[in-house]
């Protein structure tokens, strides 16, 4: 299981990394780090991944986001 953290800035939260829940590691959004791409492959196999506010999101939403990343 994952969740988004972002900043709070006025009327637009910037999604800054994430936080693999089961260990506490903050892991970036970075292409050459095999957390991050083991992230995706997870979400997109079914992980559960929650926004920033704690919410459980769809598999459809989860999917379009990790879909939209680099």
């Amino acid at each position: 299981m994952y969740k988004l953290i972002t900043i709070r800035e006025p009327n637009m939260p910037v999604v800054t990394s994430l936080q693999r829940i089961e260990d506490t590691a903050f892991i970036p959004f970075a292409p050459d780090n095999t957390d991050y791409d083991n992230f995706k492959k997870e979400v997109l196999a079914g992980a559960e991944l929650q926004d920033a506010d704690g919410n459980v999101m769809t598999q459809e939403q989860a999917s379009e986001f990790v879909g939209g990343l680099a």
